[in-house]
């Protein structure tokens, strides 16, 4: 358990990052695909680098085009800072917010110096990532663990690494289905389609006994046990590349619906929880024009956790549980 003494508790929030200008488009995908826990490009480590500064440059010509249309910055930063001081908020005053970015910065080497000048010897380790993937969790937590062994040896530190089923989250979730729901008009609202769009992996990680997509599944049917007579399905987005990922996409499940003769569809975004480049570019931008192009009369897109208060009191509450536990 950590201590409840008057010093300094660390929250670090452990998060994907995104790049805070265009220019960073090109290093951020340089470091992302860098990163063998999360793609492990052909002939072995050696070459990953070489492999990725090549693909980050081609990839980046039509990345930053993305980003510019959306202000031309990942919010992710934003939202993840305030959900730390959200959090921390709710846990007390010794509780100090910190977040560490696996891909830009505040990286967890510039975190662990902060934390180590402020005079934070305990801390609590929250990944984003409410399912457990190794490339997500898997490679931010190892990357923190390293970085505190080299930056802040002396921190005591505990994890939380997985939250899929946490109450607080799913009701959470369930209130911002509520809320997209109340964007249809009353008198189609109970003939909503739901599409669940969770982020993709390749499936060679779910093969190897990757927990993530029974996780994401577990979330799902917990969120929809609110919604029992809700009808609902469940995709996966961001698939790129030669590799096979798993399936169904979230554009072909659009299609099989319009062909279905689907009039109102609500894309609810799972496994992310804030907006990014995969909310407001890839499910907006794309996906839902798509989706009326192909017949379907009216869609939207429930909004994001962000930092709503219903999120953040589930995630103090998960924080506390996990440190009364130690």
């Amino acid at each position: 358990m950590l201590s409840t003494e008057n010093k300094p508790i660390g929250l670090v929030l452990l998060n994907m990052g995104g790049p805070d200008s265009l220019k960073a488009v090109r290093p951020f995908l340089y470091n992302l695909f860098s990163d063998r826990d999360l793609i492990q490009l052909p002939l072995g480590s050696l070459l990953q680098k070489p492999f990725a500064r090549l693909i980050s440059t081609v990839r980046s010509r039509k990345v930053v085009e993305n980003y510019r249309d959306i202000g031309g910055a990942s919010p992710l930063l934003h939202w993840t800072q305030k959900q730390a001081e959200g959090i921390a908020a709710r846990l007390g005053p010794n509780y100090r917010p910190y977040v560490a970015m696996r891909y830009w910065h505040p990286r967890a080497e510039e975190t662990l110096r902060q934390m180590a000048a402020d005079g934070v010897e305990e801390a609590v380790a929250l990944s984003l990532y409410p399912h457990y993937t190794k490339a997500t969790t898997g490679s931010s937590v190892k990357d923190f663990r390293r970085a505190a062994a080299e930056f802040h040896p002396g921190l005591r530190f505990s994890v939380i690494e997985q939250w899929y089923d946490w109450p607080g989250y799913l009701d959470a979730l369930a209130g911002r289905i509520r809320a997209g729901l109340d964007y249809f008009h009353e008198l189609v609202r109970d003939d909503v389609q739901i599409l669940f769009s969770a982020h993709a992996l390749p499936q060679k990680f779910i093969d190897r006994g990757d927990p993530y997509l029974e996780q994401v599944m577990s979330t799902v049917k917990g969120t929809m046990a609110r919604f029992p007579e809700r009808s609902w399905r469940i995709a996966f987005q961001s698939r790129s590349g030669p590799v096979k990922w798993m399936e169904p996409g979230t554009e072909e499940i659009i299609e099989q619906l319009a062909g279905e003769g689907c009039e109102n569809l609500l894309i609810v975004p799972v496994s992310f929880v804030s907006d990014h480049i995969e909310t407001l570019h890839e499910i907006d931008a794309e996906y839902i024009p798509h989706a009326i192009e192909r017949g379907i009369r009216t869609v939207f897109r429930s909004p994001s956790l962000n930092a709503e208060p219903d999120f953040l009191d589930g995630l103090a509450a998960l924080v506390r549980e996990h440190s009364a536990n130690r």
